[in-house]
């Protein structure tokens, strides 16, 4: 008996069909090791980047801003602390660049065969976490080298809430990252503006100075950018020390909910015919 398949464009703008994603699991699984294997591709040490790339920022920082600027790290030992942030945002930030270009990186493979389209932002997101785990892993590794060494760090029983954190920065990426993709695929001057924007955003969060080193009013305007209080909720949950808000976290998460919906409706609407101007 033969099947047939009947394709049909979406006529709702947001529409997720997660049974179609489900149906093409394996493309995703496909996709997912594409991600892993070509990142590092023809390189000599391979995903040995991974502890490398952090090592190496976490060096830079501490020569620049710890020693030269000399900016507060709340007490913490400044390998930790530039850790603590770098991890995160190193996880956040590639996330979004590389969903921000779906549509143009993609487009030979759009055009010749059809799947759902948020397979290819989704493995980006799901690829970047083992990423992500191995830079835990250093991280874990230069914690408990100074709790050996008698530094005072005191976890908090926040701890629960990392893979929440996690998910949190996942859904902003996402959002942000199909947004920018289909504004892209007409306004390719939008890609040059964002990757100045990127280097803006990373100074306008927590990475390099505490929260807490800004007056009142200064921090209130940092915390309009949803990633401030999820960095800042990691450095307390996993050392104790940070600018923790159940409000703040609530402001994040509603962000992302409502970026993450917006995200969905511009993507489906510019996938209908993005083939055109691509």
């Amino acid at each position: 008996m033969e099947l047939n398949t009947i394709i049909k464009p979406k006529n709702k703008l947001f529409e997720i069909d997660f049974k179609e994603i489900w149906q093409y699991r394996d493309l995703l699984s496909m996709f997912i090791k594409r991600d892993i294997i070509t990142q590092y591709k023809q390189t000599i040490l391979g995903p040995t980047w991974f502890f490398i790339q952090p090592a190496l920022t976490t060096i830079i920082y501490m020569i620049a801003f710890g020693g030269i600027a000399g900016i507060s790290t709340d007490g913490l030992p400044q390998p930790l602390f530039y850790l603590a942030g770098i991890v995160c945002w190193n996880y956040f930030s590639d996330c979004l660049n590389k969903t921000s270009s779906t549509f143009t990186t993609n487009q030979g493979i759009f055009g010749k065969v059809y799947f759902p389209r948020l397979i290819v932002p989704l493995s980006v997101i799901i690829s970047n976490l083992m990423r992500l785990g191995i830079q835990l892993l250093l991280f874990v590794a230069v914690y408990i080298y100074f709790i050996l060494s008698g530094v005072h760090i005191a976890p908090t029983t926040n701890l629960w809430m990392i893979p929440v954190l996690i998910l949190m920065l996942a859904g902003l990426a996402l959002g942000f990252g199909i947004i920018i993709s289909s504004l892209t695929t007409k306004y390719r001057d939008l890609t040059i503006l964002f990757s100045f924007i990127m280097q803006l955003w990373m100074y306008a969060t927590p990475i390099i100075y505490p929260l807490s080193l800004m007056s009142p009013k200064r921090q209130w305007y940092m915390v309009l950018n949803p990633v401030t209080s999820i960095i800042e909720a990691f450095k307390y949950a996993t050392m104790g020390v940070g600018t923790f808000s159940v409000g703040q976290l609530a402001y994040s998460f509603g962000f992302m909910v409502v970026i993450l919906i917006i995200g969905v409706v511009v993507f489906n609407n510019v996938q209908r015919s993005f083939m055109d101007t691509v």
